[in-house]
């Protein structure tokens, strides 16, 4: 133990001595160290960083092209929902316009089938007016050929036969009040 401490007692080792000896097998050993690292550790290394750099740029190109085709495609979609409701709103005009024209048309028909019905009605009652004036002609008719009878038979005078239509013009009157009244 002695001798080490007279060994490290005689030479004490200081990192900022410059000694040229010492300086010079530095400087080769860096030239030697750097010479190798260029030749056969830079390559692999730089070719690492310039794949990973390009690998980056790649994806950045990509998420570059996938914002702008997904802007497209919102853009399409805004575009697509817009005439998505503008279609809406015209089936809704549409339907609304159909709707109206269906009402209106449907007026049209039930005003023509009333109008047509009430046509009917009125030709109806005129046809049953008819054959009720002609039916009491016919009676009218009889009436008068009854009382002519009568008067044929009887062959009285001039005076009788104005007495005798004149009682068959009131009872033809008379008649004829009791059935208009059930005929009106």
């Amino acid at each position: 133990m002695n001798l080490i401490l007279l060994a490290a007692a005689e030479e004490t080792p200081n990192v900022f001595n410059l000694s040229l000896g010492v300086s010079f097998w530095t400087f080769i050993i860096f030239i030697l160290l750097a010479w190798i690292l260029a030749k056969f550790a830079f390559p692999p290394i730089l070719g690492y960083a310039a794949a990973r750099e390009q690998r980056i740029q790649e994806a950045l190109d990509t998420a570059k092209q996938q914002r702008e085709e997904t802007q497209r495609l919102l853009e399409e979609q805004r575009q697509e929902l817009e005439n998505a409701r503008q279609q809406a709103q015209q089936l809704l005009a549409e339907g609304r316009a159909g709707a109206e024209k269906l009402r209106e048309d449907m007026l049209v028909t039930a005003r023509s089938e009333q109008e047509e019905l009430l046509e009917r009605a009125r030709k109806e009652i005129q046809r049953e007016r008819e054959q009720a004036v002609e039916s009491l002609r016919r009676e009218a008719v009889e009436i008068a050929m009854a009382a002519a009878g009568r008067l044929v038979q009887r062959k009285v005078d001039t005076a009788e036969d104005r007495r005798l239509v004149t009682e068959f013009l009131q009872s033809m009157d008379d008649a004829g009040n009791g059935r208009s009244a059930g005929v009106s």
